[in-house]
């Protein structure tokens, strides 16, 4: 690759991705430009049957791309590398690892189904990486063979879809607009300088087709065009200039050939009572005219066409009995697909010097607060590494700077043979080797260079010893040149590439950054748009294969980015995946390349949690074992949009309350922005939830109460759970009297959380009960600043597993009461010789939190699932009745404009979700499909214990005796079953007495 620097300076590489729904023509798209300019891998006619970059068995057999694999494209004298990425959004990981890599994006959307789920999903991705994009609008070959829409009816429908596209990303800008404002605003900083900065994003739509980021195309025919082309063909008839017919080729533009002007609507009404467009009169128009007569084998238009566009077509080809060649030779001439695209490439998508740095806050993030003992030459030279990385400096003296967003496997057969004749003990076995998959961002890698592996948690500003364990020295083995599945051996690469590394196996385990340095900040982590929740337990079908078993899944855990494997409380591998097709793609890698045994999977673990119901009036009591603490416990339930708040900014809550709480100096004071902004979303969740309750109730003192009552508690926040952040609350009581007039002594929390996200000023309130005491009190007191961590780890510990099925309670906050009281026992000098008391402390508490749970109408919550599905008119009916089995509940149905298809959106739950998508092929007869995307968690109202208990209910149910199991019973039975926790059912219905048969011999 360094011979390439001479030709590829850094100004003509472009670093591209496709990003598009499922079936939107990714792959076909990339094989035409694999076979125009791909140096002869891919033949011209097989381009677009061959799906070249889905090389994988799998992949072919499904017809869908499971994996990002990258290609080498020389353009003209531009050298681009295109990223293939799935559209499934089992597979939506492969999209972030893509993303990460480029610059630029290509984002396909089918002209016929339009925007779709995720479509939506792609588009935020590429604004998250901050990867410029343009549009590809795809198969407008079926707006004239399927759909045989007018070239007006066709414009109407293509000019929705980019305003649709349009809409998207302007929801992008306005969030962030928003933000900024939100942030500037909560500074109090000059608003003159302000407005200015905020306003430098409000531009016009991203996607215009004057500006040239827009090609429409037909990947499967090979053809496409950007309306440049056709304004610089109709300047030259015209004697017009050409871009001048560039802003006039779109919109509602007209052409008024007597005055030989472009005019606008009113001015053409005096002239044609119905006037075209010039996009339908001067583009649209040729195209249909051209496709029928290819395919009605009109002679006398097919030669008007050849010579309207200057074509060269043979006589074997115009003899040819199959329309369908003789149309795909003629629109592949006439409108080439590649030239189309990649020249939109070359001129609208940042080469890296341009691209880098608009990226570089979102790849290494200034860095706000340093700790104190920052070394002054340790931040410099990590600040120009950074410096580097943003001007994309490939020069001598820069430092080496990659970034690995995945590892991925090939056969050993298929690497380039080694000129050495060396080995690298890299690979798990003699057929399956890992490769990191990377971009090179400042200086130049070699092959045989000693590099250092930064994982995303290294500071090189921390010189403690737990820093060393996220840095190691490696030494890059080879270096490859990706052409789909195949490898081009080279000795470097410099800034701006795209390559493949041998010989980091051992190093990286899913994503790294790669340094000549060790003084780099390392790039942050990749965003994924959704969370592995389908988990499944896997053993071997044989004892004896574990080891090779536990093998595998390490090697499955480095290869695949999204996995995550686990080991539960009882033992179980668990394995977790987006969905059932990564789920089945990787059981299949496990039983074929990886482990290489016979397993046996369990039906999906499905996660519940728990919460109650109302506003939890009853407060429980428990006493340790030795009488010397009592724990009150009273239970209330968050409002929910600040439960959703405590969720979504989990990392958040994680980084601000225990990433940096070891030194107070280099904690994200109450003053940081991100800090600001979680406290304001928190705030804007209570008066949500506050507005909630209003249209409920409609009592406003009930709801002024309610809204000062939730004040009150966020100052008082102790500790989240479980985990120190999950959406429970461990609140401090506000009582400042000792239990029941006696001697005892309430164990006082600190308002630690509250403090952190600045909504408890100062800890004055908590000095101020602490008035002066008598020694014994004192000695009292210190032995509860003791107990104060136990309080902490049994809230933790019950709101990790619930009371209904050992599930994670959700969205409840527990005001606890722990006293204290003297030991007056003979034993007091033994009493905490082996940490009893703290035991017996840390269970009251835990027994106190999940008993109030049940004395307060418990309530399984659900994870449900957003369902968008594609069917014909003719299979509503079995679609209807499959997702109504199911239990989903449909939220919209439309028909798609022009389309036999209906569109159906539903929350499906997630228990109910195995399974599905074959149900529905199999009803359907593989006509509907469904695309599941993780929404929500949602409470299921009915009673795990519900009994009959007034007049109605009783007439109704009866007295309960024959009462079947409601779906919460039925639900929480199935965990607990599974779990191995005692369930309470009949296991006789109906008993008869048993009869002796006579054996007759």
């Amino acid at each position: 690759m360094s011979e390439q620097s001479t030709e590829n300076p850094i100004s003509k590489i472009r670093n591209i991705c496709i990003l598009a729904h499922v079936d939107h023509g990714k792959t076909t798209l990339a094989d035409h430009l694999i076979a125009s300019c791909g140096g002869g891998v891919v033949h011209p006619k097989m381009a677009g049957r061959l799906r070249y970059m889905d090389y994988l068995d799998e992949e072919q057999r499904r017809a869908i791309t499971m994996k990002s694999s990258s290609v080498k494209l020389n353009y003209k004298d531009h050298l681009i590398h295109l990223i293939d990425s799935p559209g499934h959004i089992d597979f939506c990981s492969e999209v972030s690892t893509a993303a990460r890599l480029s610059d630029g994006g290509l984002v396909l959307v089918d002209s016929v189904e339009g925007v779709h789920i995720q479509t939506h999903a792609v588009l935020r991705q590429a604004w998250i990486e901050k990867v410029t994009p343009c549009l590809v609008l795809n198969k407008i070959d079926r707006l004239i063979t399927e759909l045989k829409l007018t070239p007006m009816e066709a414009y109407n429908k293509l000019a929705r879809i980019i305003h649709e596209v349009n809409c998207i990303v302007s929801a992008f800008k306005s969030e962030k607009y928003l933000s900024d404002v939100d942030s500037l605003l909560s500074k109090a900083e000059d608003q003159e300088g302000s407005e200015i900065e905020v306003a430098e994003e409000d531009e016009a739509d991203t996607f215009q087709p004057q500006k040239g980021n827009v090609v429409f195309a037909c990947a499967l025919d090979g053809w496409g065009f950007g309306i440049e082309k056709f304004a610089e063909f109709y300047a030259k008839k015209l004697g017009a200039s050409s871009a001048a017919l560039m802003k006039g080729f779109w919109g509602p533009r007209y052409y008024n050939k007597k005055k030989k002007m472009i005019v606008g609507k009113k001015a053409m009404e005096s002239v044609s009572n119905n006037p075209e467009p010039m996009f339908v009169e001067f583009i649209l128009k040729p195209l249909w005219q051209a496709y029928h007569a290819t395919l009605e084998r009109n002679n006398d238009m097919i030669e008007k066409v050849v010579k309207f566009g200057g074509l060269s077509i043979s006589e074997r080809e115009l003899q040819n009995k199959d329309s369908k060649v003789l149309l795909q030779s003629v629109m592949s001439q006439w409108l080439p697909l590649s030239d189309a695209v990649l020249s939109m490439v070359v001129k609208c998508l940042p080469d890296p010097c341009t691209a880098q740095p608009i990226r570089i806050t979102r790849l290494v993030p200034q860095r706000e607060f340093l700790p104190d003992t920052a070394d002054p030459a340790i931040l410099s030279e990590a600040e120009r590494v950074r410096k580097c990385i943003e001007i994309c400096d490939s020069s001598s003296t820069a430092p080496g700077v990659a970034f690995i967003s995945k590892m991925f496997t090939v056969p050993v057969k298929v690497l380039p043979p080694d000129p050495t004749g060396l080995s690298v003990a890299d690979s798990a076995d003699t057929d399956e080797c890992f490769l990191a998959f990377a971009r090179v961002f400042c200086g130049t890698i070699r092959s045989g260079q000693r590099m250092f592996v930064l994982s995303a948690l290294y500071d090189p500003l921390k010189s403690d010893q737990t820093m060393q364990r996220h840095v190691q020295e490696v030494e890059l083995y080879q270096l490859y040149q990706m052409m789909g599945q195949g490898l081009i051996q080279v000795p470097s690469a410099h800034a701006g590439m795209i390559v493949a590394i041998r010989g980091l196996a051992q190093h990286v385990l899913k994503s790294a950054t790669l340094s000549t340095t060790k003084d780099c900040f390392p790039f942050s982590s990749m965003a994924f748009q959704v969370a592995p929740t389908l988990r499944v337990a896997i053993e071997p079908s044989d004892p004896a294969d574990m080891g090779a078993l536990i093998k595998g899944l390490k090697l499955l855990n480095r290869a695949d980015p999204f996995v995550e494997i686990t080991v539960s409380s009882r033992g179980e591998h668990v394995l977790a995946a987006a969905g059932e097709v990564h789920l089945e793609r990787c059981i299949k890698d496990l039983r074929e390349r990886f482990a290489r045994v016979s397993l046996e999977v369990s039906p999906p673990l499905v996660s519940f949690k728990e919460t109650i119901e109302g506003e939890g009036a009853n407060i429980v009591e428990k006493t340790t074992p030795n009488g010397r603490c009592v724990v009150k416990v009273q239970v209330a339930k968050l409002p929910g949009p600040l439960t959703k708040v405590l969720e979504e900014n989990a990392d958040l809550l994680g980084e601000i309350l225990e990433g940096k709480s070891g030194n107070r100096g280099n904690t994200l004071n109450s003053d940081d922005e991100s800090v600001l902004a979680l406290r304001k979303k928190i705030m804007d969740a209570v008066e949500a939830g506050s507005e909630f309750i209003s249209g409920q109730l409609g009592d406003k003192e009930k709801v002024d109460k309610y809204r000062k009552t939730w004040l009150k508690y966020l100052q008082r926040i102790w500790s989240l759970g479980p985990r120190q952040v999950g959406p429970n609350m461990l609140i401090i009581p506000e009582t400042k009297t000792s239990y029941a007039d006696s001697n005892g002594v309430l164990v006082e929390g600190c308002c630690h959380v509250s403090q952190r996200l600045g909504l408890s000023n100062s800890d004055s309130e908590t000095a101020s009960q602490t008035s002066p005491l008598e020694a014994a009190e004192a000695a009292l007191l210190r032995e509860a600043e003791t107990l104060k961590s136990s309080v902490v780890s049994g809230f933790q510990l019950a709101t990790s597993a619930g009371p209904l099925c050992d599930e994670p309670m959700w969205g409840l906050a527990f005001i606890v009461e722990p006293y204290i009281f003297p030991d007056n026992s003979e034993n007091a000098h033994l009493s905490e010789q082996h940490g009893i008391f703290t035991g017996q402390v840390m269970t009251a508490v835990k027994e106190a939190c999940r008993a109030v749970v049940l004395q307060n109408n418990p309530r399984l919550v659900e994870a449900m699932y957003f369902c968008e599905l594609n069917t014909p008119t003719e299979y509503l009916g079995p679609m209807y009745s499959v997702i109504h089995r199911r239990r989903a509940r449909v939220l919209k149905e439309e028909m798609q404009e022009g389309s036999p298809l209906f569109t159906v959106h539903a929350y499906l739950p997630a228990e109910a979700s195995y399974g599905f998508a074959d149900e529905l092929r199999g009803r359907t007869s593989g006509a509907a499909s469904a695309i599941l995307v993780l929404s929500h968690w949602e409470e299921i109202m009915y009673d795990p214990f519900f009994v009959p208990k007034t007049e109605e209910e009783k007439e109704e149910h009866g007295d309960g005796s024959s009462l079947s199991p409601n779906l919460a019973r039925l639900l929480m039975n199935k965990v607990r079953r599974r779990k191995g926790l005692h369930v309470e059912e009949k296991v006789v219905q109906h008993a008869t007495k048993q009869r002796t048969l006579a054996r007759k011999v």
